[in-house]
């Protein structure tokens, strides 16, 4: 018999599977047909886009992230379980293999589980921490407004508001 209820040892042995860059290990974790979304600047954090397929989550666990990162520390901090859906706020921390400094950043993880393996996993992470982590150093930003110095290249655009207070460009 099948169940398509998460249960927080499914997610834990996830998360262990996960954290273990055993290209076997997370395979017992995955459906054949997993889709698998971690949201961020894809041309700074190759981990992050869509991938389909449990061939392309191994590899992706078991190659791309071992060349980036070293082993992480996973902390599930809150677990929320709704039938086959499990939601999770982690941190996760881990030495870059570039420079051997420690990366850490939270992460929400919305979770689907069929057949008592993983088939969805959609990751909002703070991609704005994570890019100034794995850059070394604070991304300039600015206020948007006209004659910005830090940015050249919103010098030509306005910041309006309109009666009902929003704010167009």
């Amino acid at each position: 018999m099948t169940t398509n209820v998460a249960t927080r040892a499914q997610v834990d042995a996830f998360f262990a599977a996960y954290a273990s860059h055993d290209a076997e290990a997370i395979a017992r974790q995955l459906h054949d047909d997993v889709e698998w979304s971690i949201s961020g600047p894809v041309d700074l954090l190759a981990y992050c886009g869509r991938r389909v397929g449990k061939a392309a989550v191994v590899d992706l666990v078991a190659r791309v992230f071992p060349g980036i990162f070293s082993k992480p520390v996973i902390e599930c901090g809150a677990v929320l379980l709704d039938g086959d859906r499990a939601a999770t706020l982690t941190r996760i921390a881990s030495r870059s293999r570039q420079d051997g400094r420690i990366i850490s950043y939270r992460i929400a993880n919305f979770l689907r589980f069929r057949d008592g393996l993983l088939i969805e996993r959609i990751a909002i992470i703070d991609s704005f921490d994570a890019a100034e982590q794995m850059l070394g150093h604070p991304i300039a930003v600015h206020d948007g407004q006209k004659g910005d110095r830090a940015n050249p290249d919103f010098n030509d655009l306005a910041v309006v508001q309109d009666a009902g207070g929003l704010v167009a460009l």
